[in-house]
């Protein structure tokens, strides 16, 4: 697996929390009792953990797991599981990833999203002698759906979008169907708050549960909350959070992760 850094730092994850509780500079300064020109260097990148423990819970972000990423004291275990690859394509200023899941005995194989190229996930399923039979959509952002006409037409695979969120020319379920893959199961969970209808795909017959959760949840962070902030939280807590401690978590940006990792350094989630 390739070797790719934290999606978010410090102040993005700051950022996030406070457009999702829609406080200002000046509204968090106040609610947490820091000054302003305090806060505005904390948030300028300069990291002092005593304004970050008053602001913390206020934006309801966990210090201890903020602080060790601020201190770059946080990094994800390595995470893997034996029919699963990660592709990573650039997208503007920043990567966006994409996966193939496959039955080892069967050698059937899905994908989950495109990223902007995918020359990488061709290649590799030609090389494993994988047949694709399906492709799966996790939201309708255009970095995670760049290049599903040419993965489309290279494989001739079923393309699945969810119907809160529908892609053009796809199939479209209601989140809570699922699928067999060779001898794997594959179920879809409604998790939306970043985009109006995202979906996690929790895949189960590997040695270890793998869910492909789009841009609901990263490594130490979350997607923003675009849509419904509330929401976002409520369900990576209730739909991602609760599957098994060991389940590979494969987000839509960042590395690999693991429901256990986010349970406990993840700022936004960690007890």
């Amino acid at each position: 697996m390739p070797t790719i850094p934290l999606e978010d730092t410090f102040t993005d994850i700051i950022g996030k929390a406070m457009r999702g509780l829609k406080l200002d500079d000046h509204a968090l300064s106040q609610q947490a009792g820091v000054g302003l020109p305090e806060l505005q260097t904390l948030r300028g990148g300069e990291f002092t953990c005593s304004v970050a423990a008053k602001i913390a819970p206020v934006l309801g972000l966990n210090i201890a797991a903020l602080a060790a990423l601020a201190e770059k004291k946080y990094e994800p275990v390595a995470a893997s599981v034996e029919g699963l690859a990660q592709f990573n394509t650039p997208f503007e200023d920043m990567t966006v990833n994409a996966y193939l899941v496959w039955d080892p005995l069967s050698r059937e194989a899905a994908v989950f999203d495109t990223g902007t190229d995918a020359g990488g996930i061709l290649d590799e399923a030609k090389a494993r002698g994988l047949t694709v039979k399906h492709v799966f959509i996790t939201h309708a952002h255009g970095d995670h759906i760049f290049d599903l006409d040419r993965l489309r037409e290279k494989t001739g695979a079923q393309v699945w979008s969810g119907d809160r969120e529908p892609v053009e020319g796809t199939n479209v379920f209601s989140a809570g169907q699922s699928w067999q893959l060779g001898h794997l199961k594959i179920e879809s969970r409604l998790t939306w708050g970043h985009s109006p209808g995202g979906v996690t795909y929790v895949v189960s017959g590997l040695a270890r549960p793998v869910a492909v959760v789009g841009d609901s949840i990263f490594a130490g962070s979350m997607g923003g909350g675009n849509v419904s902030y509330p929401d976002a939280v409520k369900n990576n807590l209730e739909q991602i959070l609760t599957l098994p401690p060991t389940t590979v978590l494969c987000p839509g940006h960042g590395p690999l992760t693991s429901v256990a990792e986010e349970q406990k350094n993840n700022p936004f989630f960690a007890l």
